[in-house]
């Protein structure tokens, strides 16, 4: 008996330590001290880590987009008002504001109830612990994929696909998935994939694995897309910000030639080059 009593006080002891080593569930954290938050999951353990100083865009700071900036507007105030929703995809050109137009809309709305967590794409796979999380909540959340693709076989691709359409359990009606992405169907397209499509009684069918792809970025309901720049609108927004910098008119229309110069040597016209010209431009006048 005695044996077996220090057996057990040893088991205990051992159980003890591997519950302080093992990850347990994330504790929810201050709804209060922040409007976004971040799901980290480090050495195991995961968190949502409240981001103290948020991107101070406005959605006037965004130019040239207004299509766009009203199609997203739109849905999110019905999300905000308990009215129906969708999950959107926002795809297209890199630099055009689809990222900053998800920061943007916390800030109009976060005196509302609205709460972004950004989720990277390696833990989406966290994303209905996530969603437990916040159920139930008063606030209104918006799960936040930045620049999301993927490589085939990923499992994370699953992760999502079930989340948005393919599971048994209904999602919360406080959550709705704003993704990113540079790429329409989220996932490498190959030609010879294209070669098996096939045509039935003058009907176009593609082939599997183009519908595989396909079927991942149809679960989001509000698809928008954002295209390069023309050169007026690219010296509009480059004016913008130059304004919101506090750079003299008259400099303002000198930097014109200048802001195409810098266009040509990043060999891009979008909001995302204008952004960065005008803070060097402002920069330099402030010496």
């Amino acid at each position: 008996m005695s044996d077996l009593k220090t057996l057990l006080e040893r088991a205990e002891s051992v159980l003890s330590r591997l519950e302080a080593i093992l990850p347990g569930p994330a504790l929810p954290p201050d709804w209060s001290a922040a409007t976004a938050f971040l799901w980290r999951r480090r050495h195991g353990r995961a968190s949502l880590v409240p981001v103290m100083v948020p991107h101070a865009i406005r959605l006037k700071d965004l130019q040239d987009i207004d299509d766009q900036k009203a199609r997203i507007d739109r849905n999110t105030r019905q999300f905000l008002e308990g009215r129906r929703a969708n999950n959107v995809l926002l795809t297209g050109a890199r630099g055009t504001g689809k990222s900053s137009l998800i920061k943007a809309l916390l800030n109009e709305y976060a005196d509302q109830g609205l709460r972004v967590v950004e989720v990277d794409k390696g833990d989406l796979a966290d994303l209905p612990e996530i969603m437990e999380m916040v159920a139930g909540r008063p606030e209104r959340f918006i799960l936040f994929c930045d620049d999301l693709s993927f490589e085939e076989g990923e499992g994370a691709y699953k992760a999502l696909k079930s989340v948005l359409d393919g599971s048994v359990s209904a999602v919360a009606d406080n959550v709705l998935l704003y993704a990113t992405s540079n790429r329409r169907h989220l996932m490498p397209e190959y030609h010879e994939e294209n070669l098996r499509v096939r045509h039935v009684d003058g009907e176009i069918h593609p082939g599997e694995a183009v519908e595989e792809k396909v079927s991942l970025s149809e679960r989001f309901g509000l698809w928008i897309s954002f295209y390069p720049f023309a050169q007026d609108a690219y010296l509009d927004i480059v004016e913008h910000w130059l304004k919101v910098f506090g750079v003299p008119r008259r400099k303002i229309k000198a930097a014109r030639q200048e802001a195409l110069q810098w266009a040509l040597m990043r060999g891009s016209r979008s909001g995302r080059v204008a952004w960065q010209f005008a803070r060097d431009f402002a920069g330099r006048e402030e010496n």
